[in-house]
């Protein structure tokens, strides 16, 4: 594999791993992050530290970002000291932008056209997998943009994905993200009902992904979460704030497009519900927890 110079905007739970399994592979990466101890980090792995997200668009014609939401994601590429900002003047080798960011559609499409406008190519690419895939180097990433430039940076996200499907172009794959996380938010909702009508009827809710196992139950995503229901004491994997961000978001293409989707509907007030209880900073395994509301006489 080509070895190339790259930029990463966003080594957080998700990213910081990605630009290791980037750096393994033998790759130049430049790290921009807003709080810069979190860039840091990862000089120890070979990782540079840049000042500014412009200071990147400098040094790499390959831009990674992985960023919390649109309006993050239009701060680091337009906003002031920006990858893009003032247009692409001399000493700009940025060609190409890809974002794993998970943000809306149209969002996408709109950035994508003002990049375009100055030369850029856009990717938008959200993954799946989590930071256990983000990890292992497994997440599966759904792709949009030109053809020519998803089969460009290819070979630069194998280093931490199994798998990179081309879905169409701008926005696609955030398209395609949203149906992901439709199917996943509304799974670890039904496992944490499962969990807490196992626990309500007397029996060891633990045991669940054991029993369960070989069955049509049976998933990564029961395997995954049942545990964190269940014992204390486990490291997040991400916030009940991100999952209420992408069903909201989920809502919003669904009225866009005249999508009957009222099991998204369901999940999106339970999420507003976890919220108003005080626990959008909790692990995703936390809708568990909504439903530990006492029975009539408990205390």
């Amino acid at each position: 594999m080509d070895k190339h110079e790259l930029g990463f905007c966003g080594p957080g739970l998700m990213g910081a791993p990605m630009i290791r399994h980037l750096l393994r592979a033998g790759h130049a990466v430049r790290v921009w992050n807003r709080s810069p101890q979190k860039a840091e980090a990862l000089v120890a792995d070979g990782a540079q530290v840049a000042a500014t997200p412009r200071e990147l668009a400098r040094a790499a014609e390959v831009v990674l970002l992985c960023v919390a939401d649109a309006a993050a994601v239009e701060s680091v590429v337009f906003g002031e000291e920006g990858l893009l900002a003032g247009g692409t003047g001399e000493g700009v080798r940025v060609r190409c932008i890809v974002d794993h960011s998970s943000i809306p559609p149209d969002a996408t499409r709109r950035l994508a056209e003002r990049a375009a406008a100055l030369g850029v190519g856009w990717v938008d690419a959200p993954v799946s997998g989590g930071v256990a895939g983000a990890q292992n180097g497994t997440l599966a990433i759904m792709a949009g943009g030109a053809a020519t430039d998803v089969e460009a940076v290819s070979p630069i996200l194998a280093a931490y994905a199994s798998r990179i499907t081309h879905m169409g172009g701008a926005g696609a794959g955030q398209t395609t993200k949203l149906c992901n996380q439709a199917i996943v938010t509304a799974t670890v909702a039904a496992i944490a009902e499962a969990v807490s009508l196992a626990r309500r009827s007397g029996i060891d809710a633990a045991k669940l992904p054991e029993a369960l196992a070989g069955g049509w139950a049976d998933s990564t995503l029961l395997r995954t979460f049942v545990p964190r229901m269940t014992q204390d004491g486990l490291e997040p994997i991400g916030a009940l704030k991100t999952f209420q961000k992408d069903v909201d978001t989920i809502a919003a293409a669904a009225m866009q497009t005249g999508t009957p989707m009222p099991v998204a509907g369901t999940v999106q007030q339970l999420l507003r519900l976890a919220a108003a209880m005080g626990l959008a900073q909790a692990d995703f395994s936390g809708f568990v927890d909504v439903l530990q509301t006492p029975r009539t006489g408990e205390a």
